[in-house]
């Protein structure tokens, strides 16, 4: 080792901000992460080519991109820090509150109604910590996008995570009073096809398949749906409004229900229900942070009102 240049330099703080560049895709991306400036982020990458004797990134105004050394040393950088974080949380005990950031994604609907009370807990169990508490369906990017977990209504498609199942969303048939006016309460999918629909096309567009409770006998039809819409609030408003029958979860429509503001149709059919998972990337190690929210959310979100444990 070199013994002429950088006397005392923290290693560990430089590793991490290399790694932060490449996860952030830019300097001033990682410097918002880390809490610092761009100049800083800058000062410690130069001071890590210089500590190593290599180019890692080539940079121009428009593209950045990691040299074949640079692709090396983030591997390494990686598994350095995963490591480090191993041994502090070992020599620390594995009992130490945990504390700094959490960053998750949380659909929209679900993560600001049904979500805040096991977030709630889990702030109160550990008040060292602050969750970064972001709402969006989309699927989210961990790496590139710094976010320790999300939680995931609806199938799963990106193979490369992981996926636990911790509930199940029960999903039924609704709709206004206004909308069937003196026609009686419909019974059996077959009565639904003809009527007004209203689609989320996140789960449903142009079809529907609905099962019976007891036999278990599936029902499938065609529909045309007179608003397609991504937001389960905007369809639950729009099937208040009378403007058609929709599929919408059942805790978002418990109270409507209760008030006479909606009507549960063909009671005895559901559409299959939507699986809740916790979402995070492949690694060697989790910090506790990420560890003791897993722990709580796979404890609490099966008890939610309007959810159900996974079949």
């Amino acid at each position: 080792m070199r013994k002429d240049i950088l006397p005392g330099v923290d290693r560990i703080e430089l590793m991490q901000t290399f790694v932060r560049i490449v996860e952030a895709g830019s300097l001033s991306a990682a410097a918002l992460r880390l809490s610092t400036t761009q100049p800083t982020v800058s000062r410690r990458l130069q001071t890590l080519e210089k500590l190593l004797g290599l180019k890692l990134l080539q940079r121009n105004t428009h593209v950045m991109k990691l040299t074949e050394d640079g692709e090396r040393c983030y591997a390494h950088a990686r598994s350095l820090l995963e490591s480090w974080q191993g041994i502090e949380d070992d020599l620390r005990g594995v009992t130490e509150e945990p504390q700094g950031v959490l960053r998750v994604l949380a659909p929209h609907a679900f993560g600001q109604d049904q979500m805040i009370a096991p977030l709630q807990a889990y702030l109160q169990r550990y008040p060292k910590m602050t969750v970064d508490w972001m709402l969006s369906d989309r699927t989210p990017d961990f790496i590139a996008e710094g976010i320790d977990c999300a939680v995931h209504v609806g199938p799963i498609t990106e193979p490369s995570v992981v996926a636990v199942l911790v509930a199940e969303v029960p999903r039924i048939v609704i709709a206004s009073p206004t909308l069937l006016g003196d026609r009686s309460l419909p019974e059996r999918p077959q009565q639904l096809q003809d009527l007004p629909w209203l689609a989320l096309s996140t789960f449903y567009r142009h079809s529907v398949s609905l099962t019976h409770d007891a036999s278990r006998e599936v029902q499938r039809f065609d529909i045309q749906p007179r608003l397609l819409t991504d937001s389960l609030y905007a369809l639950r408003n729009a099937v208040l409004a009378g403007m058609g029958v929709g599929i919408a979860s059942s805790w978002m429509v418990q109270q409507d229900l209760a008030e006479g503001k909606l009507l549960h149709l063909a009671p005895q059919w559901h559409a299959a229900a939507l699986p809740v998972y916790l979402v995070y990337p492949h690694a060697r190690y989790y910090p506790a942070r990420l560890r003791m929210f897993l722990a709580m959310m796979r404890e609490t979100m099966p008890a939610l009102t309007g959810t159900q444990h996974p079949a």
